[in-house]
Order: C-alpha cells, then structure tokens, then sequence
C-alpha cells in the first residue's frame, strides 16, 4: 500500500496534532493540513481547569508545541475556521468560511463539544469549560465573585469546584449523585472525594438534579435544583459533560452512534480514520466498542492512526488509563473502575490519602486505581493485562485528563 499523497487532520488539538507528528515521526513526507475550529495553535485541555484558570499559568504555557516545532511539521495550519461538512466518498471537508478541502487520507479528530443548560446562553456569569477561551472567560469573573456555584459532579466539575475554593472563592458543587464521581469510582473512592472537598470548604449539594438557572436583568442570580432549593450565585459554571462533536458529519456517510464509529484499526471508512474523545472504536482485547475521553489516549491512538494510513494493520487496544488532580490529591486509574466492581485498599491507607485499589468483578480485577501513589498504582497494570477481555461495554463516561 503506498501512502497519501494527502492527508487532512480535522482537528487541530491533542489528537490531532500527534497524529500529524507521528505521520512525519514515521517517514510520511506527503501533504499534510490541520484544519481547526479554534484560532489558536494547538494547546493542552488538562491544565484549563486548574493551572490556566487559577492563573498559575499564562495560555501561552499550555500550547503543545513552541512555533518553531509546529513550523518542523512542515504542515498547513487552517485555524478558526470549523468544518461543517464532510464528504466521505470524495474525501473532502467543507468548513464555515467556504473552503473546500481534499485529501486521499482524512483523520477526524475533532474532539468534544460542552453540554449546556437551556437558557444559559441568555444570561451572563454562567461558563463552560471546554476550550481555552472559556478557560479565561471564566478566570476573568472568579476574582469578584462572592458565590460560584458549579453544576456538575463529574472530574470537570470536582476539578473546577477545587480550583475556584484554593483560589479563595465560596463554592458550592451541585450534581445527582451521591458524592464527586460516584458512578465512576463507587463509594471506596468517591466518599473518600467527598470528604476532601467537604474539608477543604468545598458546599456539596448532592443527591438532586439541577432543574435550571434563575436570573435577573440579565444576569445568573441562582440555580434551581430539582427539590425546588435555589442556590445563589455570581458565577456559575456548567460542568455536565461532553457530548462528542460529530453534528457536522450529518449526511457524510459515516456511522455516528456516541462518536464516529470505526473497527479495530480505528478506521470509519475507505481513508476516512478518528482518533480521540471523538472516536467510538471496536476494541479487540475487550470485545466491544470504546470511546475514551482522556488525554493519554488521544496520543496513543493517533500513533496507531498514523501507522494504519501509512499501510499497516495495526488494531487499538489499549488499557484505559486517566488521572485527575483536585486539591492534593493525586488520582490515577488504569482500566475501568466502575461503582458495581468490588473494590479494597491493598496498598497503604485511604485515612492517610496515600493508597491503591484494586476494583474486581466476578473475581478478576478491572481497574487499578491509585490516590497519590501512581507508581504503586502502575505497577499494579500489569494485573490489568493478564486478566481476560471484560464483556461489559464501554463508553464515553471514562471521562478525565
């Protein structure tokens, strides 16, 4: 199989840009364009919520890549311009401005778009934080802000509430379970989050969904949670997930199903490829379908993406690993913690914040899970890659960093 004679990468962030690198890293010397929704050079998402928005860090600090290295790529850059269109049979993209791209390899790579709460657009002081430009929006308002209130549970909305308390703001977090990242990590875990938060002055509202926002002249005055409690607020910040950004690929031709569908050598069509959050993949070792929101993975898989255009046969099938820091705790977790997995300590002490869980269902461990002790926690993978292939499907709720 010879290679491209052009390959497009639409998306122009984590993902995108490894699979441009590992493209040039392994030989490939043909045409290459990064088209990318954003004005700006590819960046990092991790620090947004911590080192970005509690202004540690400067935006320049968290680009992937100085100029000088992205000009080494030898690549176009199409920034600021999205794509709304994709013609898999042609292999051409069409983006808002007009532009009409071809390429005889597409990579699609074009990550997560923030859910929202109806009506939220219409009020000002109410944020994602999904991109850069969120990111400081939302640091902007923080440092007047009396009360911020985060609508989320998740690892978004657990690293955000952290940031904004260690950055001296009132913060309440709201979301339906029963502790931060309940489904994800189960009571051992999530408990042990819950009460880190709680001591470090973190409001925990939860247990109740939220039911809207209220406002005034213009303004978020609150949020309504289900039970009909209002919460006040001056800022408040909408955590509540991702949903893959995939609505400009409507009429395309591709499988669209919680992502871009694609087999084991994460391929979606004849030249058609998706690599990242975006990308729904049939994984051999596990026997299903995954879709992984985490920054490790959108490197790894581009990797395998790159090496599949260039004419190899090279299934994905990774462990899945993510990690999440909020306050200092230092969390990572390698395979699939669920809440229904059983799951002990066998490895220092949850009351001392340093200990390693192993979680287990039907007697074979599923997930390794570290809390300030990674390297104990990697050691532990190997665990991981002995056991047999988990039928249980997978999805994007293996959301972190």
């Amino acid at each position: 199989m010879s290679a491209p004679a052009r390959v497009l990468v639409v998306g122009a962030s984590a993902a995108g840009l490894a699979t441009a690198e590992a493209l040039r890293r392994k030989g490939y010397r043909g045409g290459l364009t990064l088209l990318g929704a954003e004005p700006h050079p590819p960046y990092d998402r991790p620090p947004l919520s911590k080192q970005v928005l509690s202004g540690a860090w400067e935006p320049e600090r968290a680009r992937l890549r100085p100029e000088a290295a992205l000009a080494a790529l030898d690549a176009e850059f199409v920034l600021g311009d999205p794509a709304v269109h994709l013609d898999a049979a042609e292999r051409a993209v069409h983006t808002a401005s007009g532009r009409v791209l071809r390429a005889d390899a597409i990579v699609i790579a074009t990550g997560l778009r923030a859910r929202t709460l109806p009506g939220q657009q219409d009020l000002a002081g109410v944020h994602v934080l999904r991109t850069l430009d969120d990111a400081l929006a939302l640091r902007s308002e923080l440092p007047a802000a009396e009360r911020v209130v985060v609508v989320g549970d998740g690892v978004l909305g657990a690293e955000t509430a952290a940031t904004a308390r260690e950055m001296g703001r009132a913060v309440t977090l709201a979301g339906p379970q029963p502790a931060p990242l309940a489904s994800q990590f189960g009571p051992l875990v999530s408990e042990r989050l819950a009460a880190l938060h709680t001591e470090r002055g973190v409001d925990l509202r939860l247990g109740a969904a939220v039911g809207g926002l209220d406002g005034r002249r213009g303004r978020v005055t609150g949020v309504r949670l289900e039970t009909g409690e209002v919460l006040p607020a001056d800022v408040v910040v909408v955590a509540l997930g991702a949903a893959p950004a995939t609505d400009w690929l409507a009429d395309s031709g591709l499988g669209v199903a919680d992502g871009v569908l694609c087999d084991s050598r994460c391929r979606a069509a004849d030249g058609v490829y998706a690599a990242g959050d975006v990308a729904r993949w049939r994984h051999d070792g596990l026997g299903t379908t995954v879709r992984l929101e985490n920054r490790t993975n959108a490197t790894e898989q581009a990797g395998v993406v790159a090496a599949n255009i260039l004419g190899d046969d090279r299934p994905y099938t990774p462990v899945p690993y993510f990690w999440t820091d909020q306050f200092d705790a230092r969390i990572h977790a390698h395979g699939v913690p669920s809440a229904d997995a059983e799951a002990g300590v066998v490895e220092g002490d949850a009351a001392d914040g340093r200990f390693v869980a192993v979680y287990r269902r039907d007697g074979r461990v599923t997930a390794v899970l570290g809390w300030n002790m990674p390297k104990q926690a990697r050691l532990r993978r190997r665990e991981l890659l002995e056991a047999p292939p988990d039928p249980a499907p997978l999805s994007g709720s293996l959301a972190g960093q």
